[in-house]
């Protein structure tokens, strides 16, 4: 199975409901909002690893970390996500970005702040899970990494928009270009 394969089957319909559950909103505004979400998510990875470091540090915390087991028991893992490294995994990927990242899809899913922020730390770890059982069957190498990153966020909905959005939330400095601060955030990617 492919990546996105992967995360269409663990994100069913069972998934969903229990993550609405848990965030207290609908399971039509949580499907809604994990097709924003996700993209952004892949696409964060794909830009972390288009370079040879990039790809090597992820493809080390998929080894060390990630291994896919996550995805055996996700209601488990939803019933105590809090617990687990949700958060560590989007400071990794977004740096000191986290909030505005959080803030833009509030205000693209019209969900509350602390609702988004819920819900990227179930997503985290899931997309982590999901890359680490990639990674066990084989499906992925340094070499294709940010190729099946690129594809997966596209297959899952993203857009050249979301892209766009991602760029935005990513520029810290604000100089017009995500690319020197993506550089800074995956210099320190995945490294404990």
């Amino acid at each position: 199975m492919n990546l996105d394969e992967i995360l269409t089957n663990t994100l069913d319909s069972n998934t969903v409901g229990q993550m609405s559950q848990t965030l207290g909103v609908s399971e039509g505004t949580t499907s809604n909002a994990i097709q924003t979400a996700l993209p952004m998510l892949l696409a964060a990875l794909a830009r972390n690893s288009s370079t040879p470091n990039g790809a090597s540090s992820l493809l080390g915390a998929l080894d060390r970390d990630h291994d896919g087991s996550i995805l055996d028991d996700v209601g488990g893992f939803l019933a105590n996500y809090g617990s687990g490294d949700g958060q560590g995994i989007l400071e990794h990927l977004f740096g000191n970005r986290v909030g505005a990242v959080q803030t833009g899809l509030s205000q693209s899913t019209g969900l509350d702040a602390g609702t988004t922020a819920q819900l990227l730390m179930m997503l985290a770890p899931i997309v982590m899970g999901a890359l680490g059982r990639a990674n066990q069957q084989g499906a992925i190498d340094q070499s294709n990494l940010p190729t099946v990153l690129t594809g997966a966020t596209e297959r899952v909905g993203g857009s050249p928009g979301t892209i766009g959005i991602l760029s935005q939330l990513l520029d810290s400095n604000q100089d017009g270009s995500a690319v020197d601060d993506v550089m800074r955030m995956a210099s320190g990617l995945f490294r404990k």
